[in-house]
C-alpha cells in the first residue's frame, strides 16, 4: 500500500487522540485540554475536531487493506 502524506497525517492525529484517551482514561488528564486552554478553549476544539476528522479517515484505510490483500491473491 502506498502511504499518501494524509494517511500520515492522519495516523499521527489518531495516536495523540488515543494517548489522550489512554491518559484521560487511566490519570483522568486530559493532556490536550492542558495544553491547550481547557476543554472549553477554541484550540482545543480544534485538536478534538481534527483527531475526530482524522479517526472518521482512518475507516478507509480498512477498505485500502482489503483491496491490496484481494491484489495479492490474484
Amino acid at each position: 500500500m502506498k502511504t499518501r502524506p494524509l494517511d500520515f497525517l492522519s495516523l499521527l492525529l489518531i495516536i495523540i487522540g488515543a494517548l489522550n484517551w489512554g491518559l484521560i482514561g487511566f490519570f483522568q488528564f486530559d493532556l490536550v485540554a492542558s495544553l491547550f486552554g481547557g476543554t472549553d478553549s477554541w484550540l482545543s476544539r480544534i485538536v478534538y475536531a481534527l483527531v475526530g476528522l482524522a479517526g472518521l479517515y482512518g475507516l478507509s484505510l480498512f477498505g485500502r487493506i482489503d483491496e491490496e490483500r484481494l491484489g495479492e491473491r490474484e
